[in-house]
């Protein structure tokens, strides 16, 4: 079965496009990429959405136009996706750009994601899979994140080294779950010991997967989204590239401070956010608290030592002993130093890639596996990360004519990418 996932993050610069093939040998369910590639936003469709999100005020009319104009650019990539599967995928999952994430006193109410899914439905012809979020949250769970489901089949022990006890009727293990075999030359980590996956995006998001415990998984903090807000304000470009700029500069010890105090890195999970909390005004609070000026470089520098103290605080808090990173933040060689640095001793850090998929489109290729699982009307959400009362099947199709009914299919226990 050839699908086509889609996904554009909290960073809104763009859409990543993967295409893969997925075949069933009993309880392994194996991805055969297929190729990925990245569309990106032009200037002024970046600050359509900036414009809109929170805080700032907005209509019916321009939400009404930015959902349309998404849906065309997410249309055009959903072609672009089926050039990559050969000239024809089976469906097409499209998750929208998130524009709001409800959250009030740590539950999620409801979430947006806009880009006109009939837009895309009619561009290629087959079904979409969208509003994927909306079925955990009705269930109790926080809608985010989702990309554990992938990260949890995975990290997956072999057949071999015993299966794992998962609950009747769920796809992705709300527990217990272990190390994936490790690619030819590589050091095999010790097999009783917990891994992370970690995406780097807009938010930083951080999935624990350890034998004989539940399969852990929420949002950290800001990854990109703070950057990329200080680099539009601070250098007047999308971002700093490749962290240049923070690497010329020096930490802030009093903005530092000032940013971990933030209340929600204490909280326990579930829990998720985004750019409701983390964004350019939300920085501004921050400087002006301090009542000083602060050089742009090292507001970037500090922005940078944030996230990885951040993230280095909860990889130590699970005791892992590996992290396997992806998302846009690994090709930022100044945060990937000093996560490097921080994890010394503790836990070495790694890159998607090496397990085969590649770390630019590892949550678009997530996304095809959950629009796998649902068209197969299995769960994609995990409760354990989510804190929902029960495994959703997610999101809602819009068809493109009649569609034929799904084969039934054994709920997989690991996931194997094909060279």
């Amino acid at each position: 079965m050839k699908i086509v996932g889609l996904m554009s993050g909290t960073s809104y610069d763009g859409v990543d496009v993967a295409a893969a093939e997925f075949t069933v040998d009993g309880e392994t369910l194996r991805l055969r990429p297929l190729g990925h590639r990245g569309l990106d936003y032009d200037d002024e469709l970046r600050a359509r959405i900036g414009a809109l999100l929170p805080p700032a005020a907005t209509t019916i009319e321009a939400v009404c136009r930015l959902d349309n104009l998404l849906g065309d650019v997410f249309a055009e990539a959903a072609a672009l996706g089926t050039e990559l599967a050969g000239g024809h995928a089976d469906l097409v999952v499209s998750p929208g750009q998130t524009v709001f994430h409800w959250v009030q006193d740590g539950l999620a109410r409801g979430t947006l994601q806009l880009g006109a899914v009939a837009r895309v439905a009619a561009r290629v012809g087959v079904p979409v899979l969208s509003d994927l979020r909306s079925a955990d949250i009705a269930a109790g769970g926080q809608g985010a994140p989702l990309v554990p489901a992938f990260d949890a089949l995975l990290l997956a022990p072999d057949a071999s080294a015993g299966p794992a006890t998962e609950p009747s009727g769920s796809a992705a293990p709300d527990a217990p779950a272990g190390p994936a075999t490790e690619p030819p030359g590589s050091a095999a980590p010790d097999a009783n010991a917990p891994r992370a996956a970690l995406n780097l995006g807009g938010i930083a998001n951080l999935t624990v997967v350890a034998p004989g415990a539940p399969v852990l998984g929420y949002d950290i903090g800001p990854a990109n989204a703070l950057l990329d807000a200080a680099a539009r304000r601070l250098l007047d470009r999308p971002c700093d590239l490749d962290g240049v700029r923070a690497a010329a500069g020096r930490v802030h010890p009093g903005l530092l401070a000032e940013l971990l105090a933030e209340p929600y890195y204490a909280a326990p999970p579930p829990k998720s956010t985004g750019k409701e909390l983390f964004h350019a005004g939300y920085l501004d609070e921050k400087l002006a608290a301090l009542g000083e000026p602060v050089a742009a470089d090292d507001v970037l520098a500090t922005l940078t030592e944030l996230t990885a103290r951040v993230v280095a605080a909860e990889c130590d808090r699970h005791r892992v002993t590996e992290v396997i990173a992806s998302g846009g933040g690994v090709r930022n060689p100044t945060l990937r130093a000093r996560l490097t640095e921080l994890g010394a001793g503790r836990w070495r850090l790694r890159t998607t890639d090496e397990l085969g998929v590649p770390a630019q489109a590892k949550e678009a290729y997530a996304f095809a596996l959950l629009g796998w699982l649902s068209w197969h009307g299995l769960p994609g959400s995990i409760r354990s990360v989510t804190g929902a009362a029960r495994a959703a099947v997610l999101g809602s199709w819009t068809p493109s004519g009649p569609g034929p009914r799904a084969t039934p299919a054994i709920s997989p226990r690991r996931l194997r990418i094909v060279a």
